[in-house]
């Protein structure tokens, strides 16, 4: 039985996807997010417009490769990019793994765990978080083997061939990953329930 129906998403979607479809539908040209550059001024924005247009674009080179099912090593620094990732992920019915981008001189171990423990096939991020770690990618073995896409690199139209998934309340959405400091990273695994619940919370709440 989905929980689809079951109390904790106050009655609206069940799911993220149907949520960013119905906001691209019905407010498409209204603000999704903000993001703060520098912390304070400096501000991006992307419409719920824009969003589910990546999404679909990021979501239909996934479902090309028939990795709906699997799951996908998200790195990205904080900013829009990986909100769109997140939601590409989503609308391919692909479980996302987010995880901080690899660093110069700092240990591959924690990625390689989480991409180990996930059993992650594809990897999202940036051209720019990707060249710079072009080395590290391809000197660790469990990084090399898996598909890697840059989502800046989506050429216009992409999303033309989405297809929207099979998503209810109980898909699994994402796996949160701890940091590793005091032993090897554990993910929880999350629904799209669990989300749109805790958002319907925190709604509540303010």
């Amino acid at each position: 039985v989905h929980q689809d129906q079951l109390p904790g998403s106050f009655f609206g979607p069940s799911n993220l996807v149907d949520l960013l479809r119905h906001r691209a539908a019905h407010q498409g040209a209204d603000r999704a997010f903000s993001y703060l550059v520098d912390g304070e001024n400096e501000e991006q924005t992307i419409s719920y417009h824009e969003l589910d247009r990546q999404a679909r674009a990021i979501a239909a080179w996934l479902q090309a490769r028939n990795l709906s099912g699997e799951r996908a090593l998200l790195l990205y620094p904080a900013g829009l990019e990986f909100i769109a990732a997140f939601f590409g992920c989503l609308y391919a019915g692909v479980v996302a793994v987010p995880a901080y981008p690899p660093r110069r001189n700092r240990s591959m171990n924690r990625i390689e765990a989480i991409v180990e423990d996930a059993e992650a096939k594809v990897a999202l991020t940036m051209s720019s978080v990707f060249d710079r770690n072009a080395d590290m990618v391809n000197s660790t073995p469990d990084l090399a083997r898996l598909q890697w896409l840059c989502t800046d690199t989506l050429s216009d139209g992409a999303e033309k061939t989405w297809l929207p998934p099979d998503v209810h309340g109980d898909t699994l959405a994402f796996l949160q990953y701890t940091s590793g400091s005091t032993g090897t990273p554990k993910g929880v695994m999350l629904s799209h329930a669990n989300l749109i619940h805790n958002s319907a919370l925190i709604c509540y709440a303010f």
